[in-house]
Protein backbone atom coordinates (compact mmCIF):
# COMPACT_ATOMS: atom_id res chain seq x y z
CA UNK A 1 0.00 0.00 0.00
CA UNK A 2 2.83 2.54 0.61
CA UNK A 3 4.29 1.71 -2.67
CA UNK A 4 0.87 2.26 -4.31
CA UNK A 5 0.54 5.70 -2.46
CA UNK A 6 3.96 6.44 -3.28
CA UNK A 7 3.22 5.92 -6.97
CA UNK A 8 0.56 7.65 -7.21
CA UNK A 9 1.56 10.36 -5.48
CA UNK A 10 4.43 10.78 -8.46
CA UNK A 11 2.39 10.32 -10.80
CA UNK A 12 0.65 13.49 -9.61
CA UNK A 13 4.09 14.74 -10.31
CA UNK A 14 4.58 13.39 -13.87
CA UNK A 15 0.99 13.71 -15.19
CA UNK A 16 1.40 17.75 -14.71
CA UNK A 17 1.63 19.52 -18.01
CA UNK A 18 4.71 21.29 -17.92
CA UNK A 19 6.60 17.44 -16.62
CA UNK A 20 4.88 15.80 -19.07
CA UNK A 21 5.85 18.14 -21.64
CA UNK A 22 9.75 17.81 -21.02
CA UNK A 23 9.17 13.93 -20.82
CA UNK A 24 8.42 13.58 -24.72
CA UNK A 25 10.32 16.40 -25.48
CA UNK A 26 13.10 14.28 -23.68
CA UNK A 27 12.27 11.10 -25.58
CA UNK A 28 12.22 12.65 -29.25
CA UNK A 29 15.26 14.16 -28.52
CA UNK A 30 16.88 10.96 -26.83
CA UNK A 31 16.03 9.05 -29.33
CA UNK A 32 17.86 11.18 -32.34
CA UNK A 33 20.74 11.07 -30.01
CA UNK A 34 20.74 7.12 -29.67
CA UNK A 35 20.30 6.96 -33.83
CA UNK A 36 23.10 9.05 -34.48
CA UNK A 37 26.40 7.31 -34.64
CA UNK A 38 29.24 8.24 -32.20
CA UNK A 39 27.09 9.74 -29.49
CA UNK A 40 24.55 7.90 -27.16
CA UNK A 41 22.97 8.68 -23.93
CA UNK A 42 26.13 9.66 -21.45
CA UNK A 43 27.38 12.34 -24.15
CA UNK A 44 23.36 13.45 -24.80
CA UNK A 45 22.80 14.03 -21.15
CA UNK A 46 25.86 15.70 -20.61
CA UNK A 47 25.33 17.93 -22.91
CA UNK A 48 21.50 19.08 -22.35
CA UNK A 49 22.82 19.32 -18.73
CA UNK A 50 24.05 23.12 -19.23
CA UNK A 51 20.45 23.28 -21.47
CA UNK A 52 18.25 22.43 -18.36
CA UNK A 53 20.37 24.97 -16.13
CA UNK A 54 19.62 27.82 -18.31
CA UNK A 55 16.26 26.91 -18.56
CA UNK A 56 15.99 27.34 -15.00
CA UNK A 57 14.84 23.83 -14.45
CA UNK A 58 14.12 22.90 -11.27
CA UNK A 59 15.41 19.45 -9.25
CA UNK A 60 12.24 17.16 -10.58
CA UNK A 61 12.13 18.73 -14.03
CA UNK A 62 15.58 18.48 -14.86
CA UNK A 63 15.46 14.90 -13.60
CA UNK A 64 12.84 13.96 -15.98
CA UNK A 65 14.18 15.64 -18.41
CA UNK A 66 17.66 13.84 -18.74
CA UNK A 67 16.48 10.34 -17.49
CA UNK A 68 14.04 10.95 -20.38
CA UNK A 69 16.92 11.75 -23.04
CA UNK A 70 18.84 8.48 -21.19
CA UNK A 71 15.53 6.01 -21.90
CA UNK A 72 14.96 7.40 -25.70
CA UNK A 73 18.95 7.39 -26.01
CA UNK A 74 18.94 3.97 -25.56
CA UNK A 75 15.99 3.28 -27.54
CA UNK A 76 17.33 5.34 -30.45
CA UNK A 77 20.76 3.17 -29.99
CA UNK A 78 19.21 0.40 -32.76
CA UNK A 79 18.17 2.55 -35.70
CA UNK A 80 22.08 3.44 -37.00
CA UNK A 81 22.61 -0.35 -36.08
CA UNK A 82 20.34 -1.79 -37.77
CA UNK A 83 20.41 0.41 -40.94
CA UNK A 84 23.88 1.08 -41.60
CA UNK A 85 25.89 -1.55 -39.22
CA UNK A 86 27.09 1.72 -36.89
CA UNK A 87 25.98 1.02 -33.17
CA UNK A 88 24.84 4.31 -31.64
CA UNK A 89 26.29 3.94 -28.86
CA UNK A 90 28.05 0.97 -27.33
CA UNK A 91 25.33 -0.93 -26.03
CA UNK A 92 23.65 -1.54 -29.46
CA UNK A 93 27.18 -3.27 -30.76
CA UNK A 94 25.48 -6.51 -30.38
CA UNK A 95 22.56 -5.64 -32.06
CA UNK A 96 24.32 -5.22 -35.23
CA UNK A 97 25.15 -8.96 -35.46
CA UNK A 98 21.71 -9.95 -36.45
CA UNK A 99 19.99 -6.72 -36.71
CA UNK A 100 21.87 -6.31 -39.97
CA UNK A 101 21.72 -9.40 -41.38
CA UNK A 102 17.95 -8.94 -41.32
CA UNK A 103 18.53 -5.44 -42.91
CA UNK A 104 20.27 -7.02 -46.09
CA UNK A 105 17.47 -10.09 -46.09
CA UNK A 106 15.13 -6.99 -46.56
CA UNK A 107 13.62 -7.26 -43.30
CA UNK A 108 14.66 -4.19 -41.80
CA UNK A 109 11.34 -3.08 -40.76
CA UNK A 110 10.72 -6.03 -39.03
CA UNK A 111 13.91 -5.85 -36.92
CA UNK A 112 13.14 -2.33 -36.08
CA UNK A 113 9.49 -3.52 -34.65
CA UNK A 114 10.78 -5.65 -32.63
CA UNK A 115 13.83 -3.88 -31.26
CA UNK A 116 10.84 -1.50 -30.35
CA UNK A 117 8.75 -3.85 -28.73
CA UNK A 118 11.74 -5.17 -26.99
CA UNK A 119 12.97 -2.07 -25.86
CA UNK A 120 10.08 -1.08 -24.03
CA UNK A 121 9.83 -4.79 -22.51
CA UNK A 122 12.95 -4.43 -20.93
CA UNK A 123 12.65 -1.07 -19.80
CA UNK A 124 9.28 -0.65 -18.67
CA UNK A 125 9.97 -4.60 -16.62
CA UNK A 126 12.96 -2.63 -15.35
CA UNK A 127 11.43 0.54 -13.84
CA UNK A 128 8.79 -1.84 -12.61
CA UNK A 129 11.70 -3.54 -10.62
CA UNK A 130 13.58 -0.17 -9.84
CA UNK A 131 10.48 0.43 -8.10
CA UNK A 132 9.80 -2.95 -6.04
CA UNK A 133 13.02 -4.04 -5.60
CA UNK A 134 15.21 -1.40 -5.62
CA UNK A 135 16.53 -1.50 -1.54
CA UNK A 136 17.00 -5.29 -1.53
CA UNK A 137 18.51 -5.81 -4.86
CA UNK A 138 21.15 -2.64 -3.63
CA UNK A 139 21.94 -4.57 -0.75
CA UNK A 140 23.09 -7.51 -2.88
CA UNK A 141 24.71 -5.08 -5.31
CA UNK A 142 26.60 -4.03 -2.42
CA UNK A 143 28.00 -7.20 -1.11
CA UNK A 144 29.77 -7.06 -4.73
CA UNK A 145 33.56 -6.63 -4.25
CA UNK A 146 36.41 -6.22 -6.57
CA UNK A 147 36.97 -10.07 -6.38
CA UNK A 148 33.72 -10.16 -7.89
CA UNK A 149 34.12 -7.51 -10.36
CA UNK A 150 37.29 -9.07 -11.44
CA UNK A 151 35.54 -12.64 -12.00
CA UNK A 152 32.18 -10.88 -13.93
CA UNK A 153 34.21 -8.87 -16.40
CA UNK A 154 36.52 -12.40 -17.02
CA UNK A 155 33.53 -13.86 -17.34
CA UNK A 156 32.51 -11.63 -20.31
CA UNK A 157 35.62 -11.70 -21.74
CA UNK A 158 35.58 -15.60 -22.12
CA UNK A 159 32.01 -16.01 -22.90
CA UNK A 160 32.42 -13.85 -26.11
CA UNK A 161 34.84 -16.92 -28.20
CA UNK A 162 31.40 -18.29 -28.77
CA UNK A 163 29.39 -14.96 -30.43
CA UNK A 164 31.91 -12.87 -32.63
CA UNK A 165 34.19 -15.57 -34.08
CA UNK A 166 34.16 -19.45 -34.43
CA UNK A 167 37.58 -19.38 -33.67
CA UNK A 168 38.61 -18.95 -29.87
CA UNK A 169 41.77 -17.94 -30.35
CA UNK A 170 40.87 -15.13 -32.44
CA UNK A 171 38.43 -13.69 -30.28
CA UNK A 172 41.21 -14.28 -27.30
CA UNK A 173 43.63 -12.17 -29.67
CA UNK A 174 40.88 -9.40 -30.16
CA UNK A 175 40.47 -9.66 -26.10
CA UNK A 176 43.74 -8.96 -25.83
CA UNK A 177 44.12 -6.09 -28.57
CA UNK A 178 41.28 -4.24 -26.55
CA UNK A 179 42.50 -4.47 -23.53
CA UNK A 180 46.37 -3.05 -24.66
CA UNK A 181 44.25 -0.54 -25.80
CA UNK A 182 42.78 0.39 -22.52
CA UNK A 183 46.14 0.15 -21.36
CA UNK A 184 47.35 3.39 -23.09
CA UNK A 185 47.85 6.49 -21.40
CA UNK A 186 49.07 7.52 -17.61
CA UNK A 187 48.85 4.93 -14.96
CA UNK A 188 46.69 5.31 -12.47
CA UNK A 189 48.58 4.79 -9.53
CA UNK A 190 51.62 5.60 -10.29
CA UNK A 191 51.49 8.03 -12.56
CA UNK A 192 53.69 6.18 -15.23
CA UNK A 193 53.16 6.64 -19.29
CA UNK A 194 52.15 3.52 -20.82
CA UNK A 195 52.47 2.79 -24.37
CA UNK A 196 52.61 6.37 -25.13
CA UNK A 197 55.79 6.04 -27.18
CA UNK A 198 56.48 9.82 -26.18
CA UNK A 199 53.06 11.12 -27.78
CA UNK A 200 51.79 13.51 -25.73
CA UNK A 201 48.73 13.21 -27.12
CA UNK A 202 47.92 9.75 -25.86
CA UNK A 203 48.66 10.47 -22.01
CA UNK A 204 45.14 10.52 -21.26
CA UNK A 205 44.24 7.26 -23.16
CA UNK A 206 42.00 6.50 -25.89
CA UNK A 207 38.73 7.95 -26.04
CA UNK A 208 36.25 4.66 -26.24
CA UNK A 209 33.69 6.98 -28.80
CA UNK A 210 36.81 7.18 -31.16
CA UNK A 211 37.61 3.95 -31.20
CA UNK A 212 33.95 3.05 -31.70
CA UNK A 213 33.37 5.02 -34.61
CA UNK A 214 36.48 4.50 -36.26
CA UNK A 215 36.17 0.36 -35.78
CA UNK A 216 32.00 0.67 -37.05
CA UNK A 217 32.11 3.61 -39.03
CA UNK A 218 34.86 4.22 -41.05
CA UNK A 219 35.29 0.92 -41.52
CA UNK A 220 32.11 0.42 -43.25
CA UNK A 221 33.16 2.98 -45.62
CA UNK A 222 36.66 1.01 -46.56
CA UNK A 223 34.68 -1.75 -47.22
CA UNK A 224 32.04 -0.07 -49.13
CA UNK A 225 34.70 1.37 -51.22
CA UNK A 226 36.41 -1.85 -51.72
CA UNK A 227 33.24 -3.37 -53.18
CA UNK A 228 32.32 -0.23 -54.94
CA UNK A 229 28.72 -0.24 -53.25
CA UNK A 230 28.17 -3.89 -54.37
CA UNK A 231 26.39 -5.83 -51.17
CA UNK A 232 25.68 -3.25 -49.14
CA UNK A 233 22.37 -2.94 -47.43
CA UNK A 234 22.02 0.66 -47.71
CA UNK A 235 19.90 1.53 -50.24
CA UNK A 236 17.60 -0.86 -50.14
CA UNK A 237 14.14 -0.05 -50.97
CA UNK A 238 11.07 -1.87 -48.66
CA UNK A 239 7.92 -1.66 -49.97
CA UNK A 240 6.20 -2.01 -47.15
CA UNK A 241 6.62 -2.26 -43.53
CA UNK A 242 4.29 -4.60 -40.77
CA UNK A 243 4.20 -5.84 -37.43
CA UNK A 244 5.82 -8.84 -37.41
CA UNK A 245 3.29 -10.81 -35.03
CA UNK A 246 5.28 -14.09 -35.75
CA UNK A 247 8.40 -12.58 -35.08
CA UNK A 248 7.39 -10.78 -31.61
CA UNK A 249 6.17 -14.06 -30.68
CA UNK A 250 9.25 -16.16 -31.37
CA UNK A 251 11.23 -13.48 -29.51
CA UNK A 252 8.91 -13.01 -26.38
CA UNK A 253 10.72 -15.54 -24.12
CA UNK A 254 14.31 -14.35 -25.91
CA UNK A 255 12.72 -10.52 -24.60
CA UNK A 256 12.01 -11.72 -21.13
CA UNK A 257 15.51 -13.36 -20.44
CA UNK A 258 17.01 -10.59 -21.70
CA UNK A 259 15.05 -8.29 -19.11
CA UNK A 260 16.25 -10.11 -16.30
CA UNK A 261 20.13 -10.34 -17.39
CA UNK A 262 20.42 -6.47 -18.43
CA UNK A 263 18.27 -5.67 -15.19
CA UNK A 264 20.99 -7.15 -12.89
CA UNK A 265 24.34 -5.99 -15.05
CA UNK A 266 22.69 -2.77 -14.77
CA UNK A 267 21.84 -3.27 -10.76
CA UNK A 268 25.95 -3.70 -10.42
CA UNK A 269 27.91 -0.62 -10.28
CA UNK A 270 30.24 -0.37 -13.30
CA UNK A 271 28.82 -3.20 -15.34
CA UNK A 272 26.43 -1.05 -17.24
CA UNK A 273 24.07 -1.46 -19.96
CA UNK A 274 27.37 -2.58 -22.18
CA UNK A 275 27.64 -5.59 -20.43
CA UNK A 276 24.15 -6.08 -20.24
CA UNK A 277 23.54 -6.69 -23.60
CA UNK A 278 26.09 -8.42 -24.28
CA UNK A 279 25.35 -11.50 -21.20
CA UNK A 280 21.25 -11.25 -22.82
CA UNK A 281 22.81 -12.15 -26.25
CA UNK A 282 25.36 -14.74 -24.90
CA UNK A 283 22.42 -16.24 -22.61
CA UNK A 284 20.00 -16.27 -25.77
CA UNK A 285 22.76 -18.05 -28.27
CA UNK A 286 23.41 -20.83 -25.39
CA UNK A 287 19.89 -21.60 -24.90
CA UNK A 288 18.86 -21.58 -28.31
CA UNK A 289 18.31 -25.04 -30.27
CA UNK A 290 19.37 -23.44 -33.28
CA UNK A 291 22.72 -21.14 -32.23
CA UNK A 292 24.30 -21.43 -35.60
CA UNK A 293 21.68 -19.13 -36.95
CA UNK A 294 22.49 -16.18 -34.44
CA UNK A 295 24.69 -13.62 -36.22
CA UNK A 296 22.55 -14.72 -39.32
CA UNK A 297 19.85 -12.61 -39.37
CA UNK A 298 18.18 -14.29 -36.16
CA UNK A 299 15.50 -12.17 -34.53
CA UNK A 300 16.07 -13.13 -30.86
CA UNK A 301 19.83 -12.58 -31.30
CA UNK A 302 18.01 -8.69 -32.08
CA UNK A 303 15.08 -9.28 -29.13
CA UNK A 304 17.81 -10.22 -26.48
CA UNK A 305 19.95 -7.45 -26.60
CA UNK A 306 17.85 -4.51 -26.90
CA UNK A 307 15.55 -6.35 -23.75
CA UNK A 308 18.60 -6.33 -21.86
CA UNK A 309 20.72 -2.72 -22.54
CA UNK A 310 17.28 -1.11 -22.18
CA UNK A 311 16.83 -2.96 -18.51
CA UNK A 312 20.35 -2.14 -17.36
CA UNK A 313 19.44 1.48 -17.62
CA UNK A 314 17.01 1.22 -15.59
CA UNK A 315 18.72 -1.35 -13.24
CA UNK A 316 21.73 1.22 -12.92
CA UNK A 317 19.58 3.75 -12.01
CA UNK A 318 19.31 1.08 -8.62
CA UNK A 319 22.78 1.79 -7.08
CA UNK A 320 22.53 5.63 -8.21
CA UNK A 321 19.30 6.50 -6.00
CA UNK A 322 19.41 4.08 -3.11
CA UNK A 323 23.70 4.13 -2.09
CA UNK A 324 24.80 7.10 -4.55
CA UNK A 325 26.80 4.85 -6.92
CA UNK A 326 26.31 5.09 -10.03
CA UNK A 327 25.85 1.71 -11.86
CA UNK A 328 27.10 3.31 -15.45
CA UNK A 329 28.57 6.41 -17.13
CA UNK A 330 25.10 8.03 -17.64
CA UNK A 331 23.96 7.50 -14.08
CA UNK A 332 27.49 9.03 -12.92
CA UNK A 333 26.52 12.27 -15.33
CA UNK A 334 22.91 12.53 -13.35
CA UNK A 335 24.49 11.83 -9.95
CA UNK A 336 26.89 14.92 -10.91
CA UNK A 337 22.91 16.46 -11.77
CA UNK A 338 21.49 15.53 -8.31
CA UNK A 339 24.68 16.79 -6.37
CA UNK A 340 24.72 20.27 -8.24
CA UNK A 341 20.97 20.51 -7.35
CA UNK A 342 21.44 19.88 -3.76
CA UNK A 343 20.08 16.43 -3.54
CA UNK A 344 22.15 13.56 -2.10
CA UNK A 345 21.35 9.71 -3.29
CA UNK A 346 21.16 7.45 -0.50
CA UNK A 347 19.11 5.65 1.83
CA UNK A 348 17.60 8.80 3.06
CA UNK A 349 16.25 9.98 -0.45
CA UNK A 350 13.01 7.85 -0.62
CA UNK A 351 12.51 9.43 3.18
CA UNK A 352 13.33 13.06 2.62
CA UNK A 353 12.82 13.56 -0.68
CA UNK A 354 10.18 11.40 -2.46
CA UNK A 355 8.55 13.50 -5.05
CA UNK A 356 12.06 13.51 -6.50
CA UNK A 357 12.02 9.72 -6.65
CA UNK A 358 8.60 8.84 -7.26
CA UNK A 359 7.84 11.60 -9.87
CA UNK A 360 11.12 10.28 -11.14
CA UNK A 361 9.69 6.80 -11.44
CA UNK A 362 5.81 7.76 -12.62
CA UNK A 363 7.70 9.42 -15.22
CA UNK A 364 9.81 6.87 -16.74
CA UNK A 365 6.82 4.56 -16.84
CA UNK A 366 5.00 7.18 -19.18
CA UNK A 367 8.55 8.16 -21.00
CA UNK A 368 8.53 4.31 -21.87
CA UNK A 369 4.54 4.30 -23.33
CA UNK A 370 5.62 7.70 -25.23
CA UNK A 371 8.81 6.07 -26.54
CA UNK A 372 7.14 2.99 -27.94
CA UNK A 373 4.42 5.08 -29.69
CA UNK A 374 6.70 7.12 -31.09
CA UNK A 375 9.30 4.31 -32.01
CA UNK A 376 6.33 1.61 -33.81
CA UNK A 377 4.73 3.77 -36.10
CA UNK A 378 7.82 6.03 -37.01
CA UNK A 379 9.42 2.93 -38.07
CA UNK A 380 8.72 3.61 -41.84
CA UNK A 381 10.34 7.59 -41.73
CA UNK A 382 14.09 5.46 -40.30
CA UNK A 383 13.46 2.90 -42.85
CA UNK A 384 13.03 5.52 -45.47
CA UNK A 385 16.81 6.22 -44.50
CA UNK A 386 18.08 3.31 -47.23
CA UNK A 387 16.07 5.03 -50.07
CA UNK A 388 18.86 7.71 -49.81
CA UNK A 389 21.75 6.82 -52.53
CA UNK A 390 24.52 4.92 -50.73
CA UNK A 391 27.32 6.86 -52.31
CA UNK A 392 25.77 9.99 -49.99
CA UNK A 393 24.35 8.23 -47.48
CA UNK A 394 27.18 6.84 -45.87
CA UNK A 395 29.86 9.48 -46.23
CA UNK A 396 27.15 11.69 -44.73
CA UNK A 397 26.45 9.39 -41.91
CA UNK A 398 30.75 8.97 -41.38
CA UNK A 399 30.82 12.58 -41.37
CA UNK A 400 28.11 13.51 -39.00
CA UNK A 401 29.76 11.05 -36.56
CA UNK A 402 33.43 12.49 -37.28
CA UNK A 403 31.48 16.00 -36.23
CA UNK A 404 29.95 15.15 -33.26
CA UNK A 405 33.38 13.37 -31.91
CA UNK A 406 34.96 16.73 -33.14
CA UNK A 407 32.77 19.02 -31.30
CA UNK A 408 33.17 16.68 -28.28
CA UNK A 409 37.16 16.18 -28.07
CA UNK A 410 37.88 19.24 -29.58
CA UNK A 411 41.18 17.31 -31.16
CA UNK A 412 42.27 17.05 -34.55
CA UNK A 413 44.68 14.00 -33.39
CA UNK A 414 41.33 12.19 -32.27
CA UNK A 415 40.38 12.32 -36.45
CA UNK A 416 43.34 10.24 -37.25
CA UNK A 417 43.05 8.35 -34.39
CA UNK A 418 39.44 7.52 -35.68
CA UNK A 419 40.91 6.70 -39.08
CA UNK A 420 43.47 4.61 -38.03
CA UNK A 421 40.39 2.27 -35.88
CA UNK A 422 38.93 1.95 -39.32
CA UNK A 423 41.93 0.79 -40.77
CA UNK A 424 42.24 -1.59 -37.90
CA UNK A 425 38.68 -2.65 -38.04
CA UNK A 426 39.07 -3.41 -41.81
CA UNK A 427 42.12 -5.45 -41.43
CA UNK A 428 40.36 -7.55 -38.31
CA UNK A 429 37.17 -7.86 -40.98
CA UNK A 430 39.09 -9.31 -44.19
CA UNK A 431 41.11 -11.58 -41.27
CA UNK A 432 37.83 -12.60 -39.90
CA UNK A 433 38.84 -11.42 -36.55
CA UNK A 434 35.86 -10.14 -34.34
CA UNK A 435 35.75 -6.74 -33.73
CA UNK A 436 33.15 -6.93 -30.18
CA UNK A 437 36.59 -8.01 -28.16
CA UNK A 438 38.54 -4.87 -29.44
CA UNK A 439 35.56 -3.06 -28.60
CA UNK A 440 34.61 -4.82 -25.25
CA UNK A 441 38.33 -5.03 -23.69
CA UNK A 442 38.48 -1.08 -24.33
CA UNK A 443 35.71 -0.43 -22.14
CA UNK A 444 36.32 -2.82 -19.59
CA UNK A 445 40.03 -3.13 -19.69
CA UNK A 446 40.22 -0.26 -17.28
CA UNK A 447 37.87 -1.21 -14.74
CA UNK A 448 38.97 -4.51 -14.78
CA UNK A 449 42.64 -3.43 -13.40
CA UNK A 450 41.33 -1.17 -11.20
CA UNK A 451 39.17 -3.81 -9.82
CA UNK A 452 42.46 -6.44 -9.59
CA UNK A 453 44.56 -3.88 -8.13
CA UNK A 454 42.02 -3.41 -5.34
CA UNK A 455 41.42 -7.07 -4.47
CA UNK A 456 45.56 -7.09 -4.43
CA UNK A 457 45.42 -4.08 -2.02
CA UNK A 458 43.26 -5.36 0.22
CA UNK A 459 44.22 -9.16 0.28
CA UNK A 460 48.25 -7.77 0.48
CA UNK A 461 49.12 -9.00 -2.80
CA UNK A 462 47.46 -12.67 -1.83
CA UNK A 463 45.76 -14.05 -5.39
CA UNK A 464 43.68 -16.54 -3.40
CA UNK A 465 41.59 -13.77 -2.68
CA UNK A 466 40.42 -13.70 -5.96
CA UNK A 467 38.67 -16.71 -5.21
CA UNK A 468 37.76 -16.13 -1.52
CA UNK A 469 33.76 -16.21 -1.89
CA UNK A 470 31.18 -18.59 -3.70
CA UNK A 471 29.98 -15.59 -5.95
CA UNK A 472 33.80 -15.37 -7.52
CA UNK A 473 34.00 -18.93 -7.65
CA UNK A 474 30.86 -19.15 -9.39
CA UNK A 475 31.80 -16.62 -11.54
CA UNK A 476 35.15 -18.32 -12.54
CA UNK A 477 33.93 -21.82 -13.26
CA UNK A 478 30.86 -19.87 -15.27
CA UNK A 479 34.28 -18.18 -17.39
CA UNK A 480 36.24 -21.32 -18.06
CA UNK A 481 33.44 -23.36 -18.89
CA UNK A 482 31.99 -20.29 -21.34
CA UNK A 483 35.37 -20.47 -22.99
CA UNK A 484 35.57 -24.55 -23.28
CA UNK A 485 31.90 -25.32 -24.36
CA UNK A 486 32.01 -23.89 -27.74
CA UNK A 487 34.87 -26.02 -28.60
CA UNK A 488 33.10 -29.06 -27.59
CA UNK A 489 30.26 -27.82 -29.04
CA UNK A 490 31.33 -27.55 -32.06
CA UNK A 491 33.34 -30.65 -32.16
CA UNK A 492 30.05 -32.88 -31.31
CA UNK A 493 28.05 -30.79 -34.16
CA UNK A 494 30.85 -31.67 -36.64
CA UNK A 495 31.10 -35.42 -35.76
CA UNK A 496 29.84 -37.70 -38.57
CA UNK A 497 26.56 -39.42 -38.42
CA UNK A 498 26.26 -43.46 -38.67
CA UNK A 499 24.54 -44.31 -42.00
CA UNK A 500 21.61 -45.23 -42.08
CA UNK A 501 20.68 -49.29 -42.85
CA UNK A 502 19.51 -50.12 -46.07
CA UNK A 503 15.73 -51.21 -45.95
CA UNK A 504 17.02 -53.89 -48.92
Amino acid sequence: MDILSNLAMGFGVALSPWTLMLAVIGCFIGTIVGALPGLGPSNGVALLIPISFSMGLDAISALVLLTSVYYGAMYGGRISSILLNIPGDEPAMMTTLDGYPMARQGRAGDALVVSGVASFVGAFLATIGLMLLAPMLSRVAYQFGPAEYFALYLLAFCTLGGVGSNNQAKSALAALIGLGIAMIGLDKTTGMPRFTFGELHLMDGIDFLVAIVGLFAVSEVFFFIESHGKNSAIGVVLDKVRIPWNDLKRSTGAMLRGTGVGFVAGILPGAGASLGSFLAYILEKGVARNPQDFGKGEVRGVAAPEAGNNAAAGGALIPMLTLGVPGSGTTAVLLALLLTLNITPGPLLFTERPEVVWGLIASLLIANVVLLIMNVPMVKIFVKVLTVPSHILLPGVTMVAFVGIYSLTGSSYDMQLMVAFGVLGYLCRKLDIPTVPIILGILLGNAMEDNLRRAMVLSDGDWTYLFSSGVSIGLWVAAIIGFMAPLFLRRFLKRPSLPEANED
